[in-house]
């Protein structure tokens, strides 16, 4: 085989039952190169992604040369056995908290997890009685327990942080933990809320196997700080329940909806900045609807996924635009307190719901809620949570949600009806106009333009059974934890290392953990 193309991907499009046959796919990167079949080396898909942009769908395919790697080659090194004594706490067990603990065992250095919420199986009793009869566990919910918000939340795994770290090393480490090995290709990678707990239990279970030691159902109180003459540093946490643990380093890798982390910070004058965020709602369709307007002709065709869409426009200089989108999916209760309403999606891995969900949120900055009296770096969290106990009520209690027909919020008007939803609460007809703008800021009106435009660009999603949910305010975290360049800490208190989304620096499970490696790195050469 001559050298030119030898370490080359090789980029293809296949029609659907083309991309389904080995035969057809070397042929087609055999005429890709101009050379006889018979000269082709063994060939392994590096990417593949639905290209729906042209007048059929076809499936765009990057090949590479060779063989693809062997399970035994995937996430190396593997962790070791952690040395004693244990200096390092985790706040936190989601990814950038999993991730750090896994990158310091693969240094055989000992980190200790403590998780406000509970394990997985626990965990998802309390999630089923949210769902069921709307009672609230402030520790155990959507947002908080092993595996942080994403366990059963989906585990969407698109990123574009690749100047971060390895995302291949990310995803790696979750299919060597049972994750599916399409994620390794798929151009939008996705686990499943069914696939995902197993997941995060299996690399809990191997991360105890080599010495880290994780405490569940553990809240963070305080941050034990010592100073040093003119010097703060980190010399242990104390836990809610009384137990306190020494430590030269705390990983805070506490999520975006930690807010009582951000109050012991300030209380500690820790540095918060308040951070522009987006807010909005869930638009709920039927998937056979957005199959439709995605696939055209090709509807139906068993190659075929649930059809995904990504949508975004400018109004007046702010941003609205599509947020976790979930095909085939549900909406689902994703408050930590109650007396608040808040909503997010979430999909199994066969992605078969008959619905499609997506929050369609609107961009604002601090100066939006300062103006309105909102102040101090925990501004954000005070106007998140005006928005949220407005949208409880709205909804009559019970974690039924506000919701409008969205022709009817288009055209200015609430509804006096909604139609089957996959939310399990139930919905509230209302108007979500005085929801969404309950803290003050117009919300309403670029989200009600962006929604037109989208709907002029993709017929029929402005439908009869197209619904709005509310409210949507977890985005990601209104307040970043300033750290030092250099080091990763806080440039108040030496060893405390914020880390992840709640401390404003990822914005999904990949860019995450990708942030805990790197915190684990720098620690790895200071402890």
């Amino acid at each position: 085989m001559s050298e030119p193309f030898a370490d080359d991907p090789i980029e293809i499009f296949l029609a659907l039952d083309e991309a389904q046959n080995p035969d057809a796919v070397r042929a087609a990167a055999a005429k890709k190169l101009a050379v006889p079949i018979d000269e082709l080396p063994e060939l392994h898909v590096l990417r593949r992604a639905i290209d729906a942009r042209g007048k059929h769908t076809r499936f765009h395919v990057l090949l590479g040369v060779g063989p693809a790697a062997s399970k035994d080659e995937w996430a190396l090194p593997h962790p070791q056995e952690v040395r004693s004594p244990t200096r390092v706490v985790i706040v936190g067990s989601g990814p950038a908290g999993l991730f750090c603990a896994y990158e310091l065992a693969r240094h055989g250095i000992a980190s200790r997890i403590i998780e406000r919420g509970k394990r997985v199986q626990p965990r998802r009793r309390d999630i089923a009685l949210l769902n069921r009869e709307g009672r609230v566990d402030s520790n155990s919910n959507y947002c908080f327990g092993e595996g942080g918000a994403g366990t059963y939340s989906d585990g969407k795994l698109y990123t574009r942080a690749h100047k971060r770290g390895s995302v291949r090393d990310v995803l790696e480490i979750l299919a060597l933990h049972g994750a599916p090995p399409e994620i390794l290709v798929d151009a939008r990678p996705h686990i499943g809320s069914n696939r995902l707990p197993k997941v995060v239990t299996a690399l809990r279970e191997r991360l105890e196997a080599v010495g880290v030691e994780f405490h569940f159902e553990s809240r963070l109180e305080r941050i034990v700080v010592e100073s040093r003459g003119r010097e703060r540093r980190v010399c242990g946490v104390e836990l809610a329940d009384g137990r306190s643990f020494a430590a030269d380093a705390v990983v805070l890798a506490t999520g975006h909806s930690a807010r009582d982390v951000f109050e012991m910070l300030d209380e500690l004058h820790v540095t918060l900045e308040p951070k522009g965020f987006a807010l909005g709602v869930r638009v709920e369709h039927p998937q056979a609807l957005i199959n439709r307007i995605q696939y055209g002709a090709d509807v139906g065709h068993a190659a075929l996924p649930s059809a995904y869409y990504r949508l975004a426009t400018t109004v007046e200089d702010r941003g609205v635009f599509s947020f976790c989108m979930c095909p085939g999916g549900w909406i689902v209760p994703a408050t930590t307190e109650p007396g608040a309403q808040v909503v997010n999606g979430m999909s199994l891995s066969k992605r078969n719901s008959p619905f499609a969900n997506s929050g369609i949120v609107v961009g604002i900055e601090p100066e939006d809620w300062q103006a309105q009296g909102f102040d101090g770096p925990l501004g954000g969290v005070r106007f998140q949570e005006q928005i949220e106990r407005a949208a409880y009520e709205a909804g009559g209690g019970g974690l039924r949600a506000p919701a409008t027909l969205m022709k009817d919020f288009v055209a200015g008007r609430g509804s006096s009806r909604v139609p089957q939803s996959s939310y399990r609460p139930g919905l509230t007809a209302t108007e979500l106009d005085e929801v969404v703008d309950a803290a003050g800021v117009r919300i309403s009106e670029p989200l009600r333009a962006g929604l037109a435009r989208f709907a002029a660009r993709m017929p029929g999603f402005l439908g009869d059974d197209a619904v709005l949910v509310g409210v949507e305010t977890r985005t990601s975290s209104p307040v970043r934890v300033p750290r030092n360049g250099d080091t990763l800490e806080s440039p108040d208190i030496r060893g405390l290392y914020p880390s992840g989304e709640g401390a404003g620096y990822a914005g999904g499970i990949v860019s995450a953990a990708l942030d805990g490696k790197r915190i684990a790195m720098t620690v790895s050469a200071v402890v």
